[in-house]
C-alpha cells in the first residue's frame, strides 16, 4: 500500500506523468514486499513552490507512505530517494538540490472500507 505523492512547480504533461508513474513503479519494489500492484502516484503540479526563498526555479516535494511501521531502514529508503530524485531531474529537470522527500512508514492504513 504504497503512495509516492508529487507536488511540483513544473508543469507536467500525461507523458511525463507515465514515466514517472512507470519509474517509481520499478523503484517502489527496493522496498521489502512493496511493488507497483499497489502503488498509487497522485501528482500535483503548477504549484507555487519557494525553495530557500526563490519560485523562479523548479522545486519539488515527494511524498513517500507505505503500510508497516519500522519495516524500511536508512539505506534502503536512501535508494528509493536516489531513485525518485534521478526521476525528477530526468523528467521535469529538477534539480536534486531542489527537492525534499518525506518518507513514512506505518501500521495504519485504510482501504476497501475497513483497515489492514
Amino acid at each position: 500500500m504504497p503512495v509516492i505523492f508529487t507536488h511540483t512547480s513544473a508543469s507536467t504533461t500525461k507523458e511525463q506523468r507515465d514515466r514517472i508513474k512507470t519509474a517509481f513503479g520499478q523503484a517502489i519494489s527496493l522496498l521489502p514486499g512493496k511493488s507497483e500492484s499497489w502503488l498509487m502516484c497522485p501528482f500535483d503540479d503548477n504549484v507555487p513552490i519557494y525553495f530557500a526563498g526563490d519560485d523562479t526555479k523548479p522545486a519539488a516535494y515527494v511524498e513517500v507512505n507505505v503500510f508497516g511501521r519500522n519495516s524500511v531502514d536508512a539505506s534502503t529508503w536512501e535508494k528509493l530517494s536516489a531513485a525518485i530524485l534521478a526521476t525528477l531531474d530526468k523528467e521535469l529537470s529538477i534539480p536534486q538540490d531542489r527537492v525534499y522527500i518525506r518518507e513514512t512508514a506505518t501500521g495504519d492504513w485504510g482501504w476497501n472500507g475497513g483497515n489492514f
